[in-house]
């Protein structure tokens, strides 16, 4: 890492500590931030402990690795395709994965850890049909994109057709998960993102050296000995299952995966791919917004996916803008 990048990952870093701590610190029993840190000491009192370790830190722990793994997938698809405006819930991956639990939820009736399991298959058989649609003697990015969004459209389409058609009760339960929340997360939650992240975070870096690569342009690529497609689609499985576990902990938030990647090559100046850069502005963002539902309205929690959600589509009609007047969007 460049030194410039070094500050910004122990910047974001710190900034994560500070969210996190005092995440673990606010809530309607309030905490003050020694007897929280005596807590993780493991010499809290017993109350205390319940309160942080049982009740708090799986919310807490869950929104810093899926806003992680959506900030890393993000900045992986808009390397791979090269425009900023690419990443897993725009071009309709983490739609798939919505559609998968809808149809757990309110045609079969399931509930509990088949929804997320679910959810994370829909993710994978989406990314799969994105690509074989968009491979004509290979893929390129901005057919991958536009694909994306069609298939995204469609599975939109099937999602609030189930929908009117639910029940309440049922309808009810779908729309909680929708809107993407860190609401009651457990220890369950939190496994398959770490084994995830653990697997396929060394995985995202080994394949930095490629995209590089790529990023002089296929023929150049090629020219240098590099094997395009299966860099492409090393690349496109990595993000997707980085998007899909995520998906499957938290629900597909929304704008996560698409803000990082810009605001981390932002800090860096648009230097480098900012991949640990992206998945810790993920993280941050993430917490941030979901002590910002939390603690918004006196009387009100709100779900995370609704906080992202409203900062998100500003951003996305900035974004397009931009990338308008310097022709990159397409």
């Amino acid at each position: 890492m460049r030194p410039r990048e070094l500050m910004v990952v122990a910047v974001l870093l710190a900034l994560a500590g500070v969210l996190f701590v005092t995440a673990l610190a606010t809530g309607g029993f309030r905490i003050e931030v020694p007897a929280v840190l005596d807590v993780l000491a493991g010499h809290g009192t017993r109350r205390n402990t319940f309160v942080i370790m049982d009740v708090r830190l799986p919310r807490v722990l869950c929104g810093l690795l899926a806003g992680a793994a959506f900030g890393l997938s993000g900045a992986l698809f808009q390397a791979l395709v090269d425009n900023p405006l690419a990443s897993p819930d725009i071009i309709g991956v983490t739609m798939g994965a919505s559609a998968a639990a809808v149809v757990c939820t309110v045609l079969l009736g399931l509930s509990g850890a088949v929804v997320p399991v679910a959810a994370f298959a829909g993710a994978l058989a989406t990314a799969a049909l994105i690509h074989l649609l968009s491979w004509r003697r290979g893929v390129t990015g901005y057919r991958l994109v536009l694909v994306g969004i069609g298939v995204g459209a469609v599975l939109s389409a099937v999602v609030s057709y189930l929908m009117s058609k639910a029940d309440v009760t049922s309808a009810r339960q779908a729309l909680v998960w929708l809107t993407g929340s860190l609401n009651a997360r457990t220890p369950a939650h939190l496994w398959p993102l770490i084994v995830a992240l653990v697997v396929l975070v060394p995985v995202a870096l080994l394949f930095s050296r490629g995209l590089r690569t790529l990023a002089l342009g296929q023929d150049t690529a090629r020219a240098l000995g590099a094997r395009v497609e299966l860099i492409r689609l090393g690349v496109l499985v990595t993000a997707v299952a980085l998007a899909a576990v995520a998906t499957s902990s938290a629900g597909p938030v929304p704008f996560v995966a698409f803000v990082a990647g810009p605001i981390a090559r932002g800090l860096l100046r648009g230097r480098g791919l900012a991949l640990i850069p992206a998945a810790l502005t993920g993280a941050v963002v993430m917490v941030a917004a979901d002590l910002t539902g939390q603690h918004l309205l006196a009387d009100r929690v709100l779900p995370v996916g609704v906080i992202t959600g409203a900062v998100g589509a500003p951003f996305l009609l900035w974004q397009l803008a931009a990338t308008n007047r310097t022709g990159r969007g397409g």
